[in-house]
């Protein structure tokens, strides 16, 4: 078997570890000695050769290990302005020199990852200043820090065993450098392993391998997102390819793959520098002519956002010109909102393509789709799929999510649930297994994933009053959201609700929230507790500024913000816009399509859906204008009027319920006095001790008194709760270790506790 020769940095650093790092760029090995090290980096290099035994050799001969010097400043940034710090740092660093095969001068940073080649031996140590500069700017002295020269550090050189005829290696040519650095063949069986079949789609699979093969057309697949583009893109690529094929075994040709899958991010990656990513495209382009060969993108939007400031001057205006003229063939995807914004930032860009609609399965097709999918996902651990569970998918992802295009996300949860099933060793995969999995993913509890689960509208009232006290108006409208939601008749165009709570603060608004979020998804895989775990809650106070929308998210060519981030992340949950009224004119502005069609479109075409999430908003307004004293014996201010003038009324309009929170009544405050101190006896310190806690009336009494303020509400309770009674009883466990019966009470200005 041939051999490959190596040569690596071996370093040891301070704590007595061992690395060896290959040279020009290598990968590196670790281990607790040299050997190990070594052996480790070994071994590594011997599976990537398995993996792709037309892999570049090492071309960095009689490589010498020297050493420089250079001074590095660090430097501290904040709010985009930079802080240099007082003292310059001397650092050595170790740079290996040597040849390439064409006699070329080359140097390896290994430690910083950065090779180069130069000119002359002159120039050397300027350069290793230059790069070794830009590569710690902006580093502060901790950053600067890792990168401290090792104990010691040698060249080392070791052989690796290579395959003598590597699998494929008389049926195909090498691939080309830089399609192998940038893309993938479609052709090959690891590639094509991650997609289903495009079942059901054998017209259009059909057709799309003529303009493929016969009539060398640029295509351009659209199709909603999950509508099965991609893998109709790979099972016509998958034909195309074996027709191709076929040829040069006719014509005695070397098999060339010619289908290449790529990424606008994997094109730019690495790109530091100008004109960087334009050279590999244009040696990608070529490489891709002397194949005959067609580039595959899954995103045409992608290539028009990277490469540069705008589309003028991206990725995909630069590979527009050789489309024009033919000098490139490209397959590529996009959704008709991606489309309109590609036709708006490059108007000509689309003309260079045929489009060919992918459109989404009615409900017998998607069935079909679905039942061949489970049964292909299930032959392969040998797991029986039971009658039934093709149809019960297809029913939740109608019924839940009528947004999304079949057969994508449904595809997806089919095999998921094999896989599931298969590592848990569960048979056969059922209709009840499948509910299982869609609680636990969307948090709906079974009442609601069941029709022979019938629900009472007084039960679900009683749920709602016994969490929220003394509010029956909102009682009322939570209660009629959830039956609504419950018969399947809420607008699946729209979120389940858009609801505005106004009254004064601490009446117990964005409590109701939290049983809304408990009620509706406290069933999923979560880690926080029922009313939190599914509620995202935005203090709309922070969103008043000329910036607010793009804050609130995102900016248009950066990271989606937090609202778009979590509901992209998941849908099912509860929205909360706290103090709406306090939110900039942009925002209302941007939230009215949401409320209206419940989704979210950037100028990019990217879509965000709220038609899974439930969407509340609360409003102090009016609180102001109430002279009421005390719990509320005199006339309060109709709090919805108030919003009415307050909001537009295309905003106003957009809202399914206004519900009024009124103030609360004494015996109420008492209430929420008695389920607070009964919420103590859950923490952890009181279970883990096996202690219960008896609290006397006139403690109660007193914490009502305390915690509850004319203008503020119940909002004081917490702090008086944690001030008055949890700090004391703190001190007195930790003096009275081993109580089991605890009673609490107040006397003489003061909580006193007593064991039992």
């Amino acid at each position: 078997m041939p051999t490959v020769r190596y040569h690596a940095l071996l370093v040891r650093d301070a704590a007595g570890g061992f690395s060896a790092v290959a040279l020009d760029g290598g990968p590196t090995g670790f281990g607790a000695s040299a050997h190990e090290a070594r052996d480790d980096l070994r071994e590594f290099l011997r599976w990537k050769w398995r993996k792709d035994p037309f892999g570049p050799r090492p071309d960095f001969d009689a490589p010498e290990l020297r050493w420089f010097t250079v001074t590095v400043r660090p430097e501290y940034k904040r709010n985009d302005r930079l802080y240099p710090t007082d003292a310059e740092i001397e650092m050595r660093v170790p740079c290996v020199v040597g040849d390439r095969r064409t006699g070329q001068f080359a140097a390896d940073l290994p430690l910083l990852n950065i090779q180069f080649d130069y000119p002359n031996r002159a120039e050397l140590p300027k350069l290793v200043e230059r790069y070794v500069t830009q590569e710690l700017e902006e580093r502060t002295p901790e950053q600067v820090a890792a990168y401290l020269p090792p104990v010691h550090a040698e060249l080392i050189e070791f052989s690796v065993s290579v395959p003598k005829d590597p699998p494929g290696a008389k049926d195909f040519a090498p691939p080309p450098p830089t399609l192998a650095q940038v893309a993938e063949p479609v052709g090959d069986r690891a590639l094509r392993k991650g997609y289903a079949r495009a079942w059901g789609r054998e017209a259009d699979l059909a057709a799309l391998v003529r303009k493929l093969h016969k009539e060398k057309a640029n295509v351009l697949l659209v199709g909603e997102g999950g509508v099965g583009k991609t893998t109709l893109m790979v099972d016509a690529v998958r034909e195309a390819e074996k027709l191709a094929l076929a040829e040069d075994d006719a014509e005695g040709r070397k098999q060339k793959r010619r289908y290449w899958l790529t990424s606008a991010g994997r094109v730019i990656a690495g790109m530091r520098y100008l004109g960087q990513w334009e050279e590999r495209v244009e040696a990608m382009i070529s490489e891709l002519g002397e194949l005959s060969g067609v580039l595959c993108a899954e995103r045409l939007l992608e290539l028009v956002r990277a490469g540069g400031h705008g589309p003028a001057d991206s990725v995909a205006a630069f590979l527009a010109p050789y489309l024009a003229r033919g000098e490139l063939r490209m397959i590529a995807e996009a959704t008709p909102a991606e489309l309109d914004a590609c036709r708006r930032l490059m108007p000509g860009l689309p003309d260079l393509f045929q489009i060919v609609r992918v459109e989404p399965f009615e409900r017998a097709a998607a069935l079909a789709v679905i039942d061949k999918q489970l049964e292909a996902a299930a032959s392969g651990p040998g797991v029986e799929v039971e009658r039934g569970t093709g149809e019960r998918i297809v029913r939740l992802f109608r019924r839940f999510m009528p947004y999304a295009a079949f057969p994508g996300p449904a595809s997806a949860f089919a095999r998921q649930i094999v896989d599931t099933c298969a590592k848990d060793g569960k048979r056969p995969v059922s209709p009840t297994g499948v509910i299982d999995l869609f609680r636990r993913q969307t948090g709906l509890p079974e009442l609601f994933l069941r029709d022979e689960i019938v629900l009472n509208r007084d039960d679900v009232l009683r749920h709602f009053r016994e969490r929220v006290i003394d509010q029956p108006e909102a009682c009322e409208a939570a209660t009629n959201v959830v039956m609504t939601v419950k018969a399947g008749l809420n607008d699946p165009n729209r979120p389940p609700a858009v609801l505005l709570f106004c009254g004064p603060t601490g009446v117990g608004k964005t409590h109701m929230a939290q049983a809304l979020a408990s009620y509706f998804f406290g069933a999923g895989d979560t880690p926080s507790g029922p009313g939190n775990a599914r509620l995202l809650r935005l203090d709309m106070s922070e969103y008043g500024g000329f910036d607010a929308v793009y804050r609130l998210l995102g900016p248009p060519a950066g990271e989606p913000g937090p609202l778009v981030k979590q509901v992209r992340r998941q849908p099912f949950g509860v929205l909360l816009f706290d103090e709406i009224e306090k939110a900039a004119a942009d925002v209302f502005d941007t939230l009215m399509g949401v409320f209206d069609e419940g989704r979210l479109t950037d100028q990019y075409g990217r879509v965000t859906n709220f038609r899974s999430t439930i969407i509340v908003m609360t409003s102090n307004l009016g609180a102001g204008a109430s002279r009421a004293v005390g719990f509320g014996d005199s006339p309060e201010p109709r709090y919805a009027d108030v919003a009415m003038k307050f909001f537009r009324p295309e905003f106003f309009n957009r809202m399914d319920a206004v519900v009024t929170f009124q103030p609360l009544k004494a015996e109420s405050v008492k209430v929420i006095a008695r389920r607070e101190l009964e919420a103590i006896a859950r923490r952890d310190g009181l279970l883990r001790a096996g202690a219960t806690v008896r609290w006397g009336e006139a403690l109660v009494e007193r914490l009502a008194a305390v915690g509850f303020d004319a203008r503020y509400g119940a909002r004081p309770m917490q702090r008086a709760l944690e001030r008055e009674i949890v700090a004391p009883l703190a001190r007195w466990l930790l003096a009275n270790v081993g109580a089991k019966v605890i009673e609490a009470d107040w006397r003489d200005g003061a909580c006193v506790f007593r064991a039992w």
